[in-house]
């Protein structure tokens, strides 16, 4: 290996911020000890702020602070980031919106003219499939026909999913107004933890902060329902909680907890077959509904939901063996259109 290309990779594992021995360096790049201190020794010359700590769990580390000016990318690196690029720009809303512009223009110049031609129309050659709206889980509020890519919409929650990861990155708390169809509106100061992109939505992923009786829970917020976001004030070390995991909430696990009080606000109570269970466990909103035995080939099913025309919706789609039995007024409802889908039909 070149001894450019060994400081670059001795500069790329530092850039960890963990500290590492000049031995386990050695090993690492298959050269001595005392090549790795020549290495370090003109990294010093050329004004890159290494230093060694001594201990136990010392070794070799960066300054505090220190940022690698971005690299040349080998012509594969810069296509698998301009497909990520694709991916994030085929999103409904996707946050850095200018930033993007800008580094697929870098990240063209990285790679030779006669690739650079048909790598500027790549998305045009690459596609990603948007989700459709879900009509058996229709949300308040929101019309089949929206259109959901004006432009001054997409603008404002962009705005709104970048400067929350700006104050997760600068670990600074945010204040957010909020406007809910469920529960109306309000404002909160949070610690953000994460976000995440689930079905056509962003979800922004905080810990509560404050005097108030819920501070230090973790809340989600949708992202195209935040009406305002402002930055507050820093962070100290530590208050950011390292053992946050966005992967605990997906899977639509962050779905769990708004079902079960859902089902306490408006419980619907079905019996269903077991076999028309099974499929039902296997949707993305209903796997979460309570799931009870009842008789050999039947099981109690109940979830939350205030739109009765949805649950006949599901009933007529589950067919024979599904019954509704409760909220009780809703089943003579049913009857009724039921008569009328079978009256063309002598029914």
């Amino acid at each position: 290996m070149r001894e450019l290309d060994r400081i670059l990779g001795i500069l790329l594992l530092l850039q960890s911020g963990r500290a590492t021995s000049a031995k386990k360096l050695a090993e690492r790049f298959e050269v001595s000890t005392r090549t790795i201190y020549r290495d370090l020794r003109t990294m010093s010359l050329l004004g890159i702020p290494v230093y060694a700590e001594r201990g136990r769990k010392g070794g070799v580390r960066l300054l505090e602070g220190y940022f690698l000016p971005p690299l040349m990318f080998s012509r594969d690196e810069a296509i698998a980031l301009l497909l990520g690029l694709i991916v994030v720009r085929s999103l409904r809303v996707a946050p850095f919106q200018e930033a993007m512009e800008t580094a697929s223009h870098k990240l063209l110049s990285a790679v030779p003219e006669h690739l650079r031609r048909i790598l500027a129309r790549l998305d045009r050659i690459v596609g990603v499939e948007r989700s459709y709206r879900d009509i058996f889980h229709a949300e308040r509020g929101e019309s089949v026909e929206r259109d959901e890519r004006r432009p001054e919409h997409v603008e404002r929650e962009s705005a709104i999913i970048t400067r929350f990861l700006h104050a997760l990155l600068d670990q600074n708390s945010v204040r957010l107004s909020y406007l809910s169809p469920y529960r109306g509106s309000d404002a909160t100061v949070a610690i953000p933890s994460g976000l995440f992109w689930d079905r056509d939505r962003w979800y922004l992923v905080g810990q509560t902060s404050g005097d108030a009786p819920a501070s230090g829970a973790q809340r989600l917020w949708r992202a195209d329902r935040v009406t305002e976001i402002t930055s507050g004030r820093g962070l100290s070390a530590g208050v950011q909680s390292t053992d946050f995991d966005i992967g605990a909430l997906l899977g639509h696990a962050w779905l769990k907890d708004a079902m079960d009080a859902w089902r306490e606000e408006a419980p619907v109570r079905l019996r269903v077959t077991r076999a028309q269970a099974r499929w039902l466990q296997q949707d993305w909103y209903y796997r979460f509904a309570q799931y009870e035995g009842e008789g050999e080939d039947t099981m109690l099913m109940t979830f939350g939901e205030g739109d009765r025309h949805l649950v006949f919706a599901l009933l007529r789609w589950l067919g024979p063996g599904a019954e509704l039995l409760s909220p009780v007024a809703w089943r003579e409802a049913f009857a009724s259109e039921t008569r009328a889908t079978l009256a063309p039909y002598g029914g």
